[in-house]
């Protein structure tokens, strides 16, 4: 059959699926593959351009995009205004944000001084507009004005913020009801808002299913003198599924009293390094949340910057592990990354009484650690909370300090320290060594206890 005898309805279902190809990365070019549709005659052309909204036709600025020489040529189309400026000027994407009543997507990577005027040209409404994407770099801060898209954004269902201070964000938020995604990565100190102004838009946000909010440094954290008690009612974030934190314990403590997240599946927690990580508040909100309650295995994790302890569960109808809540401290000394780690699971934790499978694994460069007496006792602490542990995996670095912690163990505390245990699984497990020698006690004294433990080689498994 020839082509030019197909249905326009036939037509349009076979430019449907020409626009929604996948290019290969090449944004600009899918966006805009329409386009050369219109130029094989003038039937397509018609079409194409008399089916706008089925089609989705879009066009795409950029840096290099002579907006003011070919906005025109085209109907009035909703624009996608996305680029890196670092080696380019201002002048197109500004004249692409002059038509903002088109413009539905901004995603641009620019220097402070660019971010200036880019934020000076978006001082009015943009009815559109449904993604806002803006990364700044260098040394120079601009703030975003209270006066950003004139208050308002009925649309918005993304914002995504990086390096950007924005105190004023609370204010925004509540006009952005439509919104699903909310990031904001690097705050600086400058654009720091309290728990209490973050929380009272996102309870309004009944469709926010992500949450990323990162503080550039320690120093962004509430004021003694302005610290709440817990409200007599907490907001809830009803779609709330991805919650990621980076800051200070004291800011993500008051934070988690003010909210419910009955849908949260996964938590990710960053702390700055402090002494202190007891976080009452953090371990009464994961008691309240439904899918963080019951994880069955945990890896604790240490490498060269970031020590971490990592929850899992396996959901209801499916083979696959998912990672339920992560707690990392950024640290890069081994003595404090073990304490600090040790607090979390011992202060920032409910009771880990449903974990059966533990791995203790290292991810450094250069593992240097001093296998003495107040590491033994810190591996101590950090093993006392897993009493429903079964299988046990240990990295080869860390299996002799640990079993030299267990062959310690005496009379009634040799089973205070994982009573469950059934297996240890030691990584590149040698016929003998410093493990061997350790261990063989603590096996030797549990076995006559009527508790038997097997030693087997561990052979790593990506997808554990």
């Amino acid at each position: 059959m020839r082509i030019d005898v197909l249905p326009d309805d036939a037509l349009l279902r076979i430019f449907d699926f020409y626009v929604n190809m996948d290019r290969l990365g090449e944004r600009k070019k899918g966006i805009e593959a329409w386009q050369s549709l219109v130029h094989v005659c003038r039937r397509w052309r018609s079409l194409v351009l008399g089916s706008l909204r089925r089609l989705n036709l879009q066009l795409f600025c950029t840096p290099e995009t002579p907006a003011r020489d070919t906005l025109d040529i085209w109907p009035a189309l909703p624009l996608i205004v996305e680029g890196r400026m670092a080696l380019s000027g201002t002048d197109n994407i500004i004249a692409a944000l002059g038509q903002s009543n088109r413009v539905c997507q901004v995603n641009l990577e620019l220097a402070g001084w660019q971010l200036e005027e880019v934020l000076a040209e978006m001082q009015v409404p943009f009815p559109e507009l449904t993604e806002l994407r803006l990364l700044s770099y260098g040394e120079t801060l601009t703030v975003v004005p209270d006066s950003f898209l004139d208050g308002s954004a009925p649309r918005l269902r993304i914002i995504d913020l990086a390096g950007i201070p924005f105190p004023g964000l609370p204010k925004l938020l509540l006009f952005a009801t439509h919104l699903v995604h909310l990031s904001l990565f690097n705050i600086p100190h400058s654009g720091y808002f309290s728990p209490e102004a973050i929380v009272a838009p996102l309870s309004v946000l009944s469709g926010l299913g992500r949450l990323y909010l990162e503080f550039e440094s320690p120093q962004s954290r509430p004021d003694l003198e302005t610290r709440s008690l817990p409200p007599p009612k907490r907001s809830i974030l009803p779609a709330l599924g991805l919650f990621r934190f980076k800051g200070v314990t004291e800011y993500l403590e008051e934070l988690v009293t003010l909210i419910d997240t009955p849908q949260l599946d996964q938590m990710e927690i960053t702390f700055f390094n402090q002494i202190d990580f007891d976080c009452p508040r953090l371990t009464q909100f994961i008691s309240r949340t439904p899918t963080l309650r019951a994880p069955d295995k945990a890896h604790v994790q240490f490498g060269d910057r970031t020590s971490r302890v990592k929850l899992r569960y396996r959901p209801p109808q499916s083979g696959f592990h998912h990672d339920c809540l992560e707690i990392a401290i950024s640290c890069r000394e081994p003595d404090w990354q073990l304490s600090s780690i040790e607090q979390v699971c011992n202060s920032s934790l409910p009771p880990p009484s449903t974990v059966e499978v533990l791995y203790i694994e290292h991810r450094y460069r250069e593992l240097v650690w001093k296998n003495d007496a107040i590491e033994n006792a810190l591996w101590l602490q950090l093993l006392l909370p897993f009493t429903a542990v079964k299988n046990l995996y240990l990295s080869k670095k860390f299996a002799p300090g640990i079993a030299a912690t267990l062959q310690e163990l005496g009379g009634s505390r040799i089973t205070e320290v994982l009573p469950s245990l059934q297996n240890i699984f030691v990584e590149g497990l040698k016929p003998s060594g410093p493990f061997q020698e350790n261990i063989g006690q603590f096996v030797a004294v549990r076995q006559l206890s009527d508790h038997t433990i097997a030693i087997s080689d561990w052979h790593k498994d990506p997808a554990t």
